[in-house]
C-alpha cells in the first residue's frame, strides 16, 4: 500500500515539475528573454531538482513557485551570480571575515557565519556586499547540491551601529525566495536586549514558512544545536578555526570516507603539517590583519 502511495506521489510531483516547466516557457519566457539569464532557464528545463525544490518551498502550488522562480531568476541575472567569482568581489570583504561558511551543526548541516560586530552601515558597499553573501551561498550550492545551511548570527560585542536593515532583509530573501530549501535554521546568537524591536521587524519578513527555522540562543544555549567542537571559546567552545585569506576556509566538506578513514592526499597532509607549525604565527597575524583591515568605523552593516 505504501509502495502505490509512494507511486502516485513521485508521478503528481513529475506533472507537477512538467507543468512548472511548461507554464514558464509559456508565461514568463515569452517577450521577456532579457529577463532572464539563459543558463538558469536551461538548468530549469533540465534539472528536476532545482523545480522540485520551488515547488516544495512554495507548498506544490505552481502560480507561487511560479512567481518564486521568476523573482530569483530576476536577481540572479541583475547580480550577474553565475560570473560571481572570488576576483570580481573586492578582496578586503575576505580579509575582514565578517561572513563565512565553516563547520556543522548537530544535524550535519553546513555554518554559514555572520560575525555582526565586524559590520556597520555603509551605503557605498551595499552591493558588494550583497553579491559577496551570493558568492558563498552560489559556491555552497556547486559543491553540496540539495543540502540545507544553518545560518549563525553571532551578535556578541555587537550594538545598533552593526545593524543594516537593508542587508538583513537581502540575507532573508535569499533564503526565503533566491535560494529555495537551503535554509535548515538561523541561529541569533547572544543578541543584545537593544535590538529587540529591530528583530520583531526581521520576524514579520521572514513569514510562516521560514518564521519556525528562526533560534534565539545565549551563548551556553548554542550548544544544544552545535557542538563543543565547531564552536568558537567566545561561545564555549573548542574549535581552535581563526579565520584568514587567502586562501577560502570553507574546504572542509565532508571528506570521502575510505576504510582506513578520511581520504587524504599528500599535498594536504604537507599543508596540515605546515599549519600546525605555523599557527602560532597565524593567530598573532589574524589579530593583526582583523586591525590594519577593518576601516575606524568597522564595516558591513
Amino acid at each position: 500500500m505504501a509502495e502505490i502511495e509512494h507511486h502516485e506521489g513521485a508521478q503528481d510531483l513529475e506533472k507537477k515539475i512538467e507543468e512548472t516547466r511548461q507554464r514558464f516557457k509559456n508565461e514568463f519566457l515569452q517577450d521577456s528573454t532579457d529577463k532572464y539569464d539563459s543558463r538558469d532557464v536551461e538548468r530549469l528545463q533540465q534539472d528536476d531538482a532545482i523545480v522540485e525544490g520551488y515547488l516544495t518551498w512554495r507548498l506544490y502550488v505552481v502560480d507561487d513557485a511560479l512567481k518564486m522562480i521568476d523573482e530569483s531568476f530576476q536577481w540572479r541575472k541583475e547580480f550577474g551570480v553565475n560570473d560571481i567569482t572570488e576576483s570580481t568581489i573586492p578582496r578586503w570583504m575576505f580579509e575582514t571575515g565578517a561572513v563565512f561558511l565553516h563547520g556543522y551543526d548537530k544535524e550535519g548541516n553546513k555554518l554559514f557565519w555572520f560575525k555582526v560586530k565586524l559590520h556597520v552601515k555603509d551605503a557605498k558597499t551595499i552591493l558588494d556586499k550583497k553579491k559577496y553573501v551570493a558568492f558563498w551561498l552560489e559556491r555552497y550550492a556547486k559543491k553540496e547540491p540539495g543540502m540545507p545551511l544553518t545560518v549563525v548570527f553571532d551578535m556578541s560585542e555587537s550594538g545598533l551601529s552593526n545593524i543594516d536593515m537593508e542587508f538583513v532583509k537581502y540575507v532573508i530573501n535569499c533564503f526565503k525566495v533566491y535560494y529555495p530549501k537551503f535554509l535548515s535554521k538561523m541561529i541569533i546568537v547572544d543578541m543584545p536586549w537593544i535590538m529587540n524591536a529591530a528583530w520583531k521587524i526581521v520576524k514579520s519578513w521572514l513569514g510562516p514558512e521560514a518564521i519556525s527555522k528562526l533560534k534565539f540562543a545565549t551563548k551556553s544555549e548554542i550548544q544544544t544545536f552545535i557542538g563543543l567542537e565547531y564552536l568558537p571559546p567566545h561561545m564555549g567552545g573548542t574549535d581552535p578555526f581563526k579565520y584568514s585569506y587567502p586562501p577560502l576556509p570553507d574546504d572542509d566538506f565532508q571528506t570521502p570516507i575510505c576504510d582506513n578513514g578520511p581520504i587524504v592526499s599528500e599535498d594536504e597532509t604537507e599543508s596540515k603539517e605546515g599549519e600546525l607549525e605555523g599557527k602560532d604565527g597565524l593567530e598573532s597575524s589574524f589579530n593583526s590583519t582583523e586591525v590594519a583591515v577593518k576601516p575606524k568605523k568597522g564595516w558591513w552593516w
